[in-house]
């Protein structure tokens, strides 16, 4: 057996050259431990969306992100529907005091809010939202659809 350290931040020649092999290994373990099914979200089905009205990714998912929002609220925290609204939902979501920056040495999306956007079949399944600094990533809140709870979305997001 042999155990090798692999810097995975900033992510290293030997981390990049393993991290398919890396990626498969946890896959099956996944499977095999937790029972996950093969099709749960993966690394391509994410998009990082800045939180910005201004933002055409961002504008165009609001919509389905407000409604996933209210479902989970409903069913996970049991609001009412006035409680997880469109507004509620923005500004608790969305208004950030965090401005856009885009430092030259920073990384490539820039600091700031983003909705990390899970995406299954065409549809959002679960955001986390996340600030990122120079320093550090802030996981604000994640909220997913319930009908797909049994995929362990925030224990994916947490690792991921």
């Amino acid at each position: 057996l042999k155990v090798r350290v692999v810097r995975s931040s900033p992510p290293s020649s030997q981390f990049k050259a393993t991290f398919q092999e890396s990626y498969q290994v946890y896959k099956r373990y996944q499977m095999v431990v937790h029972k996950d099914p093969p099709d749960k979200p993966t690394i391509n089905q994410v998009r990082l969306v800045p939180v910005s009205f201004e933002d055409p990714q961002f504008k165009s998912s609001f919509n389905q992100s407000a409604t996933l929002f209210a479902k989970y609220q409903m069913a996970v925290h049991k609001d009412t529907p006035s409680e997880c609204g469109e507004n509620e939902f923005t500004r608790f979501l969305c208004d950030s005091p965090l401005e856009a920056e885009n430092a030259p040495d920073g990384p490539e999306c820039g600091y700031g809010s983003f909705h990390q956007q899970y995406w299954l079949d065409g549809k959002i399944i679960a955001v986390g939202v996340i600030d990122i600094l120079p320093y550090c990533v802030s996981s604000v809140y994640l909220y997913y659809d319930p009908d797909y709870s049994f995929l362990s979305l925030g224990v994916y997001s947490a690792l991921r």
